[in-house]
């Protein structure tokens, strides 16, 4: 029972248990995929019905984190799958759970708002734009906003965190960011907003089909025959 029943897993080198990051990113990126998706549905098409499916799997999944196993987490098997030709990058097991009980405590009030009750206020709103932000900060740059919270709770302090920025350290050379560089992203974006100023009324042109496939049945200036 201890081994089914069981929060990371034992490794080589390490004292605590531990979780494989790139696996954990890999599953924070298929969520995050279905849960823009379902997003854009309920924003462009009024469609809630993925996101209700998207809840229910995202709740499912990460009671299996927490109170089984991470190993029989159903995202983390693809995330497995996926990344499996790389090399592991351990992470400390205690953080993450603290984490993805947060994930559970937002995954719940969802459940029983949009699921359960059948209804969409500002809470929920909020509460997926949360989540989307946790996914996508674990997947694209390795950063577990939820462990941030960890040692906010607990005394002990967090080990083998992604990157070990729990270690305090000083930076590489080739982690250092310039005056220059700084000023390349602020004309990056000074650049957009001319460019939008510029060509705002050219972009908002429909666009027209190239090999004349698309079929036309009103007249070019939009006025009824």
């Amino acid at each position: 029972m201890n081994r089914v029943i069981q929060f990371g897993e034992k490794a080589e080198g390490y004292n605590i248990p531990v979780l494989n990051e790139r696996e954990i990113r890999a599953a924070a990126g298929i969520l995050f995929l279905f849960m823009l998706i379902a997003l854009m549905l309920i924003l462009f098409n009024g469609n809630f019905i993925l996101i209700k499916y998207t809840i229910i799997v995202f709740l499912t999944d990460f009671l299996i984190r927490v109170f089984i196993n991470p190993k029989f987490s159903p995202t983390l098997i693809i995330g497995r799958l996926i990344v499996r030709n790389q090399v592991p990058e351990y992470v400390g097991a205690q953080q993450k759970k603290f984490a993805w009980i947060i994930g559970i405590v937002l995954a719940t009030v969802m459940f029983i708002l949009m699921v359960v009750v059948n209804s969409f206020s500002i809470i929920t709103g909020i509460i997926c734009l949360i989540c989307l932000i946790f996914l996508f900060f674990e997947s694209a740059f390795g950063i577990c906003l939820g462990c941030k919270f960890y040692s906010m709770f607990y005394k002990e302090k967090a080990q083998h965190c992604p990157g070990e920025i729990c270690d305090v350290k000083s930076r590489h050379d080739i982690q250092k960011t310039s005056v220059t560089q700084l000023l390349i992203v602020l004309g990056l974006i000074g650049y957009i907003f001319l460019t939008a100023f510029l060509f705002n009324d050219t972009f908002s042109k429909k666009p027209h089909a190239l090999f004349g496939t698309e079929s036309n049945n009103s007249p070019a200036d939009g006025s009824t025959p």
